[in-house]
Order: structure tokens, then C-alpha cells, then sequence
């Protein structure tokens, strides 16, 4: 599987707690958040590139 899923699904899996701290009204847990979002949003975006690649080239590498 992927590097970069893995990587991906780690990070959402790390930020739960800090959802629940943010939901909690926790402002530096908001800040977490959306700095491992934008993290999240770069993986997908090289996971897109990497799906686009193997479709290009005919299938897995």
C-alpha cells in the first residue's frame, strides 16, 4: 500500500484527540488541528499524483 496513505490515515488517526480537545473549546488543540490538516491535504494531493502515475502507466509499479 501506499506510503503516503499510510502516512495519511496515521495522522487522522494521531488527531482524534485533538478534535475532541478543540470540540472541548481547547484553542491550542484548534491549532493542532489545522496544522495536521494541511499536512493531510499535502498526502492526499501526493497520493493523487501517485494513483494519476499508475494510471498512466497501466497499473501498479
Amino acid at each position: 500500500m501506499s506510503q503516503n496513505y499510510e502516512q495519511m490515515v496515521k495522522a487522522i488517526t494521531d488527531c482524534r484527540e485533538d478534535i475532541e480537545k478543540a470540540e472541548a473549546g481547547n484553542k491550542a488543540a484548534t491549532s493542532r488541528v489545522r496544522k495536521t490538516m494541511q499536512e493531510i491535504k499535502a498526502l492526499a494531493q501526493e497520493l493523487r499524483k501517485e494513483m494519476l502515475e499508475m494510471r498512466d502507466a497501466g497499473g501498479a509499479s
